[in-house]
């Protein structure tokens, strides 16, 4: 099928230093990723020696499958490669390339149902004013026997929180890791979580597409790696009942021109400054509107309960671990932004199973709201002073306690919408809430049990 887009304007040089690389590596193939709207990661494949034209020209597509479980009409759309995104696959074989790519129309616009062009464009709008937003997430995941009937952990298995684990899941986690660092994707740190058989990686601060475009790539790749030793990896927010969910708490900075953190003010409360604190305030209010980007399951408020150190209102503090958003102590008076160090702010209600296009995007629109009202920042709640140990209680927000609700109230989050674009809210709505009555039609075991013979 012959197709003719506008051509994209490419430098030579660029475009002849990938191709080397890729010859030299012994690359047969192109994997061309774009995220859908749910942030599930599709490719399309194509040749290596086609690659100079994909590069100049883009690479055709069905854009109806950025729509995801609501794919209807065929859209012809094109695939923009992202340069910076070249990575070689570290455990294909055949060796294939990768690139990132944006979705874009015939006619060479930005498609506005695609999630990285929207989290690029928030994040050039914060640039015009001389911000730049920086996130560092912390990703958890189970991994279970590929082979079980159910989800029970491996045996032997470590079940303490940073308990050096071994075996098979020490394995899997060492070549983890150094996969994901020979395809470009930096690890600051990986232990044990809590629950037994989690783990967590820490991603370093880096600018916010930078990471985006890493967790797209991160989660389908712990997958394969899990798989080939026998593993089955989970990113789902709560798979086990009685053991903590896995979320994907993201610090967050924000840099000056000069690469200052504009969060960091050493003789304010807390290290913050106004900046920080009203960046934390437009976070706290939209975190209802936020809520069904960043927490987007059925199966996300079940993470979202009290007694497993996750979020359930919007509070913030230092030392609760219940907080929505916690003001973490500086590693060092010195702030350097690279190390994390610094005053930074910690949001709790993402998980991973988030497209971390749209969550990115909706957090950065909550602080620059927040900076442009002025909105002031309440009192903050610590598990020593406010309510956990019968002192005063703290009015606060309550998150949504569903994903029906979170999505009422995306719905009615006219910044956010405004933002990312009512178009692209529109599809993640219907999407969401196709997922949403699904769920609403089915019994349960747990109901069975409960009412079949009581009723």
């Amino acid at each position: 099928m012959s197709r003719h887009p506008v051509r994209h304007p490419r430098s030579s040089v660029d475009v002849k230093e990938l191709l080397r690389r890729s010859a030299l590596a012994g690359a047969v193939q192109v994997e061309l990723e774009f995220a859908d709207i749910t942030g599930a990661l599709k490719s399309v494949f194509v040749p290596v020696r086609r690659l100079g034209e994909v590069l100049d020209w883009g690479e055709w597509f069905d854009g109806s499958a950025i729509a995801g479980s609501t794919r209807e009409l065929e859209a012809d759309m094109y695939l923009r490669p992202d340069f910076d995104t070249f990575s070689l696959a570290s455990s294909s074989d055949p060796i294939c390339a990768r690139l990132i790519c944006d979705v874009v129309t015939p006619d060479g616009e930005r498609y506005p149902g695609d999630s990285r062009s929207a989290l690029r464009a928030i994040v050039a709008q914060a640039l015009e004013g001389g911000l730049e937003y920086w996130v560092a997430p912390e990703v958890e995941f189970f991994l279970f026997p590929a082979d079980s009937e159910g989800l029970r952990p491996n045996r032997p298995e470590t079940s303490a929180y940073f308990e050096r684990s071994r075996g098979r899941s020490r394995q899997v986690e060492l070549k983890i890791v150094s996969s994901l660092e020979r395809m470009g994707i930096r690890i600051r740190s990986s232990h044990h979580e809590v629950a037994t058989g989690q783990f967590e990686l820490d991603l370093p601060f880096r600018d916010a597409l930078w990471t985006a475009d890493a967790l797209s790539t991160l989660k389908p790749a712990v997958k394969e790696l899990a798989a080939s030793f026998g593993l089955r990896a989970s990113f789902m927010p709560k798979p086990l009942v009685d053991a903590a969910g896995s979320g994907m708490h993201t610090h967050q900075i924000v840099l000056l021109a000069d690469g200052s953190n504009a969060f960091t003010d050493a003789k304010a409360p807390y290290g913050l400054s106004e900046v920080g604190r009203r960046f934390a305030a437009g976070q706290l209010y939209h975190a209802p509107g936020m809520s069904a980007l960043l927490a987007p399951l059925v199966n996300s408020y079940k993470r979202l309960v009290p007694g497993y150190e996750a979020p359930v209102a919007g509070s913030w503090g230092r030392h609760n671990r219940s907080a929505l958003l916690r003001v973490p102590t500086p590693e060092r008076e010195t702030a350097s932004s690279l190390d994390a160090d610094g005053t930074r702010l910690e949001l709790r209600l993402p998980d991973p199973s988030c497209n971390p296009y749209l969550a990115f995007a909706a957090m950065l629109t909550a602080g620059l709201d927040g900076l442009e009202a002025e909105l002031e920042l309440g009192p903050p709640m610590e598990e020593l002073d406010h309510g956990f140990q019968g002192g005063p209680k703290q009015s606060v927000r309550s998150l949504p306690a569903s994903l029906g609700e979170a999505l009422v109230a995306l719905e009615n989050d006219d910044v956010i919408a405004a933002s990312l674009g009512s178009g692209l809210i529109d599809l993640f709505v219907a999407a969401k809430t196709v997922e949403w009555e699904r769920y609403r039609r089915q019994v349960t075991p747990w109901e069975i049990d409960m009412y079949l013979d009581q009723y």
